[in-house]
This record gives C-alpha cells, sequence and structure tokens, in this order.
C-alpha cells in the first residue's frame, strides 16, 4: 500500500469520522483536513482539530506507519513542530516533537474497498485502468471534470508560447508565426519548420510578402531544398533569386536532412507544406492580430486557404512532374492547427489581458470544431465515450497523457468516484 492512498483518503475525508480516538484514548474531531501540501514539509496545512477539549489550528503529517516519523527524521527538523495530529495506518510507536513534547496519534479507520479498488487500479494494465468502470460513473462527474481537463491542457500550452514570448521580447506576431511554422511541420517535420521559422524572423519575409516567388525562394532556399542538381526551370529560378537574398541578409540553408518524406503521403510532403506556408504569409499581414479581431471559424477557414503557386499544381517535389491537383490545405489540417496554434494563441492572450469574453470564444471555437482523428480518441470511443468535438477529444487527451498513463487516479475525478464506488450503491 502506498502513503498516497491515506492522503486521498484524508483529504476526501473518507475515514470513519464518528467515535475517533486518539491512541491515547482522547475523542478526536476533524472540523477541517487542511490544504495538501505539495512541496517540502508537513503533509497538509492549516487543519483545525479538537482533541479532547481542545481546538487545535496547525499541520497534520501522515504516514503508513507511526514508525515513519523517526524514520525521515521529523524528531529532530523544527519544521514538523507545528503538527498537532499524526495520522496513520498502523500506530506503531509514540512520536515527539523536536523539543520532546508528544505528538497526538489517530489511527485512521476507512473501507477497505477502498484499497481494494485502488490496488486493481494501479495494478490493471488495461488501456485505461478503469475502462470496465467508466461507463458507471455519472456523466455529470465527468463533464466537470473534462471541462477542468480542457483547461489544464491550455495551460500547459500556455507554457511553451509564454517561452517563445520571453524569448521574442513579447512579440506576439513573432511567437505566433514560429508555432505555426511547427504546426505545419503536421508532427513529423515540426522540428525542421519550427527551426526554419527561427532563422528566417518575420522581419525578413515582411519586406518580401507582396511577392510570392520570392517568398518561396526564401523558405525553399533556407530549408535547404533547392537541390543543386536539379534542372528544373522554376528550381534555378528560385536558387538564382535565393542567390541574391544570400547576399542580401547574409541567409545560410538549415540541414536539409531533417525534413523527411518517408511514409507521408504526398500532400504532407515538407516542399508542398512550405509553398502553403509561403502562401499563407504571402495573403496575411499581422495574421494573429487578424485572427484576434474576429475569432471566427469561416473567417479563419478564408485565411487559411493557402493555395500554393500554380508550379505546386503539378508538382509534390522539386524532382518530377505530377498529375494536376489543387494542393490547398484541407479542412481537417486546418483543424488541426487551429487546435494547436491559433486556439492556444488566443487563450493566452486572454489570459494575459483578463478577457474572459475571448476565454468564451475559444471554448466555442472548441466546440465547433470536429475531434480529431488518433488512436487515444479512438481508444475512448471504444470504451463507450462520446467524443465529437475538439473540446471532447482535447479533454481526454490530456487525461490519458497526463492521469492514465501514469495511473494517477487518486488526483483524477473518475478515478475518485470509482475508488469509491461500491461505497455509494
Amino acid at each position: 500500500m502506498k502513503e498516497s492512498i491515506l492522503h486521498y483518503i484524508w483529504q476526501q475525508k473518507l475515514f470513519v469520522s464518528h467515535g475517533m480516538m486518539t491512541t491515547d484514548g482522547e475523542p478526536v474531531e476533524v472540523i477541517d483536513v487542511g490544504k495538501l501540501n505539495t512541496d517540502a514539509g508537513p503533509d497538509f496545512f492549516n487543519a483545525k482539530i479538537k482533541v479532547g477539549e481542545t481546538l487545535w489550528a496547525g499541520n497534520v503529517e501522515i504516514h503508513l506507519n507511526s514508525s515513519d516519523w523517526n524514520k525521515h527524521n521529523h524528531d529532530s527538523d523544527k519544521a514538523y513542530d507545528s503538527v498537532i495530529l499524526h495520522v496513520v495506518k498502523n500506530a506503531d510507536a509514540e512520536v515527539f516533537r523536536f523539543d520532546g513534547e508528544k505528538i497526538p496519534q489517530l489511527e485512521l479507520i476507512y473501507s477497505n474497498t477502498i484499497e481494494k479498488n485502488y490496488e486493481q487500479l494501479i495494478h490493471d494494465q488495461k488501456w485505461i485502468p478503469c475502462s470496465d468502470k467508466i461507463m458507471s460513473v455519472p456523466n455529470i462527474f465527468i463533464q466537470s471534470w473534462k471541462n477542468t481537463l480542457l483547461v489544464e491542457r491550455l495551460e500547459q500550452k500556455m507554457e511553451t508560447i509564454e517561452s517563445l514570448l520571453n524569448t521574442n521580447n513579447q512579440h506576439w506576431e513573432e511567437a505566433f508565426y514560429i508555432t505555426l511554422a511547427r504546426n505545419f511541420g503536421f508532427g513529423t517535420n515540426s522540428q525542421a519548420f519550427e527551426q526554419l521559422a527561427k532563422v528566417t524572423p518575420l522581419s525578413v519575409l515582411g519586406k518580401h510578402k507582396d511577392n510570392l516567388f520570392q517568398l518561396e525562394a526564401i523558405l525553399f532556399g533556407r530549408a535547404g531544398l533547392l537541390d543543386l542538381s536539379s534542372n528544373d526551370d522554376y528550381v534555378l529560378k528560385l536558387r538564382k533569386e535565393y542567390a541574391f537574398f544570400v547576399a542580401k541578409f547574409d541567409l545560410k540553408p538549415i540541414n536539409s536532412i531533417q525534413w523527411k518524406l518517408l511514409r507521408l503521403r504526398p500532400d504532407n510532403f515538407p516542399h508542398i507544406r512550405i509553398a502553403q506556408f509561403a502562401a499563407l504569409i504571402y495573403s496575411s499581414t499581422k495574421l494573429f492580430s487578424k485572427i484576434l479581431e474576429k475569432p471566427e471559424l469561416d473567417y479563419m477557414n478564408d485565411i487559411f486557404e493557402c493555395n500554393p503557386s500554380e508550379y505546386w499544381q503539378t508538382h509534390y517535389t522539386f524532382s518530377s512532374e505530377s498529375k494536376k491537383k489543387e494542393k490547398k490545405l484541407g479542412q481537417a489540417s486546418k483543424n488541426v492547427i487551429y487546435i494547436n496554434t491559433v486556439i492556444p494563441f488566443l487563450f493566452c492572450y486572454a489570459q494575459h489581458k483578463n478577457n474572459q469574453e475571448l476565454k468564451d470564444r475559444v471554448m466555442e471555437l472548441l466546440e465547433r470544431i470536429p475531434a480529431e482523428q488518433n488512436s487515444i480518441v479512438t481508444g475512448w470511443k471504444n470504451i463507450g465515450l462520446d467524443i465529437k468535438t475538439a473540446y471532447d477529444s482535447q479533454a481526454f487527451l490530456q487525461l490519458k497523457k497526463n492521469y492514465c498513463d501514469d495511473k494517477k487516479c487518486l488526483r483524477c475525478r473518475i478515478g475518485n468516484k470509482v475508488l469509491t464506488m461500491s461505497l455509494n450503491d
């Protein structure tokens, strides 16, 4: 058994509260269990406990065995002098403060069903530990938890955005541009795309944004994809144009070996994505500001059409010609960009400006975008959950990756319900 299960039982007040006595026979009344401490020091702060006729305010320390107090050297640590109650599963020793004063102890009494359920969850090898029980959890608990998970996921994405803002002197457009570039890599080429954006700042592209050919020359040249062995006329023109910019801006290409084509569908080749990215830069000035002014899905769909130049209607790479096909960014790809770039940036900006209306708009956007199609979303659907929108899928991606995979059932509201399910039946 882990000590954390005792923390959970204490925090959730799942212990038997009537007739509680200290190990010395004094009656105990728990008025406030206190606040869980996630840092060094006693486990719960600011508890209120009545022992005998005396009401105490202070901290609570929890151990499996009383003797753990001395094993952890709390008896010689003044930080633990504020402990008013030592809560244990087994009282196998008396405990004392640094000054030698004895500390009251309480053996926690609770249903062994909680331990059994916890052990089952922890040792279960299913896709998620509670997959056979989750559909028995009332939907109101799942919906409430889903809302919290979604905000938690957006706040995690904010950390990356905040780092970019700090690196770029709080320049929202530049940070947005770099994040957008990364997501144009759609996983396989994300790192290469991000590096391309970082070494090709908006200030360089901005001077030539009215000329799509020049934007392509800069981006393809900087990406190291202008193959010297190609005899393609278009490549020769791009290379010649890029040579001018190399002299003008002292540009150097990134290592082309970073770009991956293996096992990619042709529509997702880096050449196509760079051509689409160039088209987006060409058609949009101050892109993030535009979206801020009108954070509407139809408007964003128009902005992100990203129809590349005519050459790319008959090519997937520089090497060979293909059947003519329009290479605009598809709706599914747009949705991925909205979910991973646009919406986190809008949420971050709303946090910075304390703009609740914009936060609400972010949630509305997520409810209008279909759920992503990936193995995790499919897994949740297979056990019976109804996942229709990006609002749903983002929340359950957060749940799977940050709770289920690490079996943090004690921190999960669904897990909490499963742990006590038989108690409430």
